[in-house]
């Protein structure tokens, strides 16, 4: 797997999320265990085996959020320039229709708010381009012929 990219938003976001996970849904879980424990026979105990589920998950996630704060590369905020990069947004014409996409990390990408992955066949046709010039965009639905605009 290649470098992880993220925003200062995304970033703090993730942060907030790891930060609710240790202070409050972790402790939470562990109270439901101590409780299912003291209900006797653990073998038989739908609560318990619930409550070690979810810590399982949340240590997993927690675990997961570590990784990512601590190993992705901080995408330093791209306000126009003359080449797309990731962090730029970007005004594009695509088969006669105009679209903006910011160019994100693959775990912040949500295309139906026009954040698009730096892995997407999209963002890759962009990337090194400059206003005026023309890509090639290979998707799943097929090719687009699309010219890049303007960088914001």
């Amino acid at each position: 797997m290649g470098q992880h990219y993220i925003t200062k938003d995304g970033l703090e976001k993730l942060k907030i999320e790891l930060d609710d996970l240790k202070a409050n849904k972790m402790p939470t879980v562990i109270e439901r265990i101590a409780r299912a424990r003291e209900l006797g026979d653990l073998a038989e105990n739908a609560e318990y085996q619930d409550a070690k589920d979810e810590q399982a998950f949340i240590a997993g996630r927690i675990a997961e959020l570590e990784h990512l704060i601590n190993k992705s590369e901080l995408i330093t905020e791209s306000h126009g320039g003359d080449t797309v990069l990731i962090g730029s947004t970007v005004r594009v014409r695509c088969e006669g229709k105009e679209f903006e996409y910011r160019i994100v990390g693959s775990n912040e990408a949500d295309p139906a708010k026009g954040l698009i992955s730096n892995e997407s066949p999209i963002a890759r046709a962009f990337i090194g381009k400059k206003p005026g010039e023309q890509t090639e965009v290979h998707a799943p639905r097929g090719s687009m012929r699309c010219e890049i605009l303007e960088i914001k």
